[in-house]
């Protein structure tokens, strides 16, 4: 009788100790924040204060005022004024339940999207455009502080491109730990330099903008109301409805609600959730202020929409010396511009892995992605991104208000008619992979809006694209 020859041994596992402690590494949760996944009660430890503080701290974004400078310039006062305001009800509407369910339920902008008709692979086309906004936007809020180290050091561009986005990686690594610092620090004096200039200048100086109200804008449509220099204004504006993906990014961190506290809780979550818009048309309207002022300068209208510029003539009112004022429009738009810029890099970092944890099955670490994420900006900033500021916002803002307003639909009306299950259902056994009610809503609303843009359908509708997508 024959004996079988002994089983072949399995060859022990060699771990290399790179790999060992990079895998350590990053499954440390004050890295990950829980990218791939809901945020549960045991990490949601922050106050309901410190929460909505770090999230308000994104509306320092200087590209606010850039906004409002070039509808000011392109499109003239009134238009400006108006398109505006309407742009921030819609934003602050649409973003009450996205805020409310991130909130409660503790998910970030992927998961809400996911649970709310787009299913766990119809998400992944939604990741992929709230990534590409983080990076435009970091391209263009690194490119103001850029222009910043410009001025105060006169630090070449293609150089300060770099530097400014490379100082954000180090900020980011730790994730809403350190940015809730960040946040706390950088509050009180972001708060008094925004406000102290523009007060100083409509105290001593309102003589300056008696003819604001009548400024026709570059359009050569006349002072007043224009249907098209409105409609082409909103369709800019509105582009900013996807700062509440960031906003819920950081909500999901939100503090259960307590009994008796509940109060607190939801003026925490208006707060940092749609409240950002209140600071953010103000923010607008002072560049329509500020871009004013700068022109009467004799500034050029291409640079007079930089934020630089505008707040520099604003601090030359309060220090008649240069120096001093050029010292402190840097020092504020350098404080401004890192404030929103770690909240870019790390809506970016959660977006990426989520797309690309779906695409490859695999996940390298959340601080993968915020490197991954600067690197594209960086790319954007070297081609000039700022100077294309509203033909960027115009075009992408049809198929990021598809996306946002798609989400909300399922959340006002089709969950409280049941038509869509009651909470936010994010697991993939639960899921169609692809759900045709939310991908397929915001491909049409896509597809025809982008087509308006485009002036398929004339010129009415081009400038109204913006509204065809809602």
């Amino acid at each position: 009788m024959s004996r079988s020859a002994p089983a072949a041994r399995t060859p022990p596992q060699q771990v290399v100790t790179f790999r060992r402690n990079y895998n350590s590494w990053v499954a440390r949760e004050t890295l990950e924040d829980y990218a791939l996944r809901f945020t549960p009660r045991t990490f949601r430890k922050w106050s309901e204060w410190r929460v909505a503080n770090t999230a308000f701290g994104a509306a320092s974004f200087l590209i606010l005022e850039a906004v409002g400078a070039t509808l000011l310039v392109q499109h003239g006062f009134v238009n400006a004024a108006l398109a505006i305001v309407v742009t921030g009800l819609i934003i602050f509407l649409a973003g009450l339940p996205i805020s409310v369910y991130a909130a409660r339920h503790g998910v970030d902008m992927d998961l809400l999207t996911r649970g709310a008709g787009f299913g766990y692979l119809g998400s992944t086309i939604t990741s992929l455009i709230y990534a590409s906004f983080t990076f435009i936007f970091f391209a263009l809020e690194a490119a103001v502080m850029a222009y910043a180290l410009e001025l105060a050091f006169d630090i070449p561009p293609a150089w300060g491109y770099g530097i400014c986005a490379l100082v954000v990686i180090p900020l980011v690594t730790h994730g809403v730990t350190a940015i809730s610092r960040l946040q706390v620090w950088t509050q009180p004096l972001w708060l008094a330099m925004l406000v102290f200039p523009l007060a100083f200048v409509l105290i001593k100086s309102p003589d300056e903008l008696v003819g604001l109200a009548g400024f026709a804008g570059s359009g050569g449509q006349g002072p007043g109301f224009q249907l098209m220099g409105f409609g082409a204004a909103l369709t800019v504006g509105i582009a900013l409805i996807t700062q509440m993906g960031e906003q819920a990014d950081y909500l999901r961190f939100m503090p259960e609600k307590q009994p008796g506290h509940a109060l607190r809780w939801w003026a925490a979550t208006l707060l940092g959730g749609p409240g950002w818009v209140l600071v953010g048309v103000l923010k607008m309207l002072a560049g329509v202020v500020l871009a004013y002022l700068a022109l009467s300068h004799m500034v050029p209208p291409e640079r007079a929409v930089d934020p630089n510029q505008m707040y520099l003539v604003a601090w030359e009112y309060v220090f008649p010396n240069y120096g001093w004022a050029v010292a402190a429009t840097a020092l504020f738009v350098v404080v401004s511009q890192l404030k929103i810029n770690v909240t870019n890099a790390y809506a970016g970092s959660l977006a990426w892995s989520n797309f690309f944890s779906r695409l490859t099955h695999s996940h390298p670490g959340r601080v993968v992605w915020v490197v991954f994420n600067t690197a594209i900006a960086l790319v954007l900033m070297e081609l000039y991104v700022f100077q294309a500021l509203s033909h960027v916002l115009g075009l992408y803002s049809n198929i990021a208000i598809a996306w946002i307003m798609t989400v909300v639909a399922d959340l006002v009306i089709n969950k409280p008619l049941g038509f869509s299950p009651p909470g936010i259902e994010f697991r993939r056994a639960y899921l169609y992979d692809i759900n045709p009610v939310g991908v397929g809503a915001m491909g049409v609303a896509s597809v025809l809006s982008v087509a308006a843009h485009l002036g398929a359908f004339g010129p009415l509708a081009q400038a109204f694209s913006a509204m065809i997508a809602l």
